[in-house]
């Protein structure tokens, strides 16, 4: 019996149309899944709330931005904060357990002192207006509260632009403290006091034996308004471009950054702190969280004391 082992069109036309089919379906499922990778990519895509930057989702920080992509929560109060915060803004603490807020060395959670420079964990008393402070220089009225805060503002002392600011700004205090003429009659009033005190000072000098005394005139520092208010806006001007050239750098400490700008506050001048973080006014660094970033001090108008952030919360 002779067997035909020939393979006729029509048979081998039927065999492979089981293969044809598993070849087209397996290349449709081959086809969905890789249409589904982008699309679970995507969901899984971590979009940055600062710029909209579309980011890995295993990004810590944005590859546009450079800004973190997850937010911290608040120890104290629960609120949203930066990871990279050292202080919430919403509820005023310090957050950071385990680096001592004045000088920013390390220390252990359960410590009450810091073993760098000796600082409480509670806080420091301001022995000039009694405020609590978490830094080393009270949030109120600036003094320095620790023996580092104290050798960074002498020498700070030292240098030519910190000289010129502090001199600047006790002119300028003297200018807002005085009073202008606000007519002629303020005008012939001074110029009375002026041969009154002239008049006493010759008795007294005659009556010492002094036949023919002679009296330095004094003059008068009194002027009018226009002119009062040019010489203020002069030193306002000056005053600025010195606090633009000592704007605080990045650092890479905020307790350092923080430390550096309340040494440079100089005293009797109406300053707010302008941060490089979020652009914001606060009454200064301390009520910042992110100082590290930069930021300068900017003399306060007098209707601007509402858009301080400190003060609004």
């Amino acid at each position: 019996m002779t067997i035909d082992s020939t393979i006729r069109p029509e048979q081998a036309s039927r065999d492979m149309q089981p293969m044809q089919h598993d070849a087209r379906v397996m290349d449709t499922e081959f086809t969905q899944q890789s249409m589904s990778q982008p699309r679970q990519l995507q969901s899984q895509a971590v979009i940055c709330p600062h710029c909209g930057t579309v980011n890995d989702p295993e990004s810590l920080f944005c590859a546009s931005c450079g800004r973190p992509l997850r937010m911290g929560v608040c120890p104290s109060c629960g609120s949203e904060i930066d990871p990279e915060a050292d202080f919430c803004e919403i509820c005023h603490h310090y957050i950071k357990p385990n680096v001592c807020s004045f000088c920013g060395a390390r220390i252990g959670e359960s410590d009450v002192f810091c073993h760098e420079c000796g600082s409480p964990r509670g806080g420091i008393v301001c022995p000039v207006c009694n405020t609590l402070n978490d830094f080393a220089f009270c949030k109120q009225c600036g003094t320095p509260l620790t023996d580092d805060a104290k050798a960074l503002v002498a020498d700070l002392k030292k240098l030519p632009d910190y000289q010129l600011l502090t001199e600047a700004a006790r002119e300028l205090e003297e200018l807002n403290m005085q009073l202008p003429y606000n007519s002629e009659r303020d005008v012939v009033r001074d110029q009375m006091n002026s041969q009154l005190r002239e008049r006493v000072l010759m008795l007294l000098a005659q009556d010492k034996g002094v036949p023919n005394p002679v009296i330095p005139k004094k003059e008068s520092k009194r002027l009018s308004k226009e002119e009062l208010a040019k010489k203020r806006e002069e030193k306002e001007r000056l005053l600025s471009e010195i606090l633009d050239r000592m704007a605080v750098p990045a650092l890479p400490s905020p307790i350092k950054a923080r430390n550096y700008a309340m040494a440079q506050k100089p005293a009797g001048v109406r300053l707010t702190w302008v941060c490089n973080w979020k652009h914001a006014m606060h009454s200064s660094p301390c009520g910042c969280a992110k100082p590290q970033l930069g930021g300068k001090w900017v003399i306060l108008g007098p209707n601007m004391k509402n858009v301080i952030k400190d003060d609004n919360k």
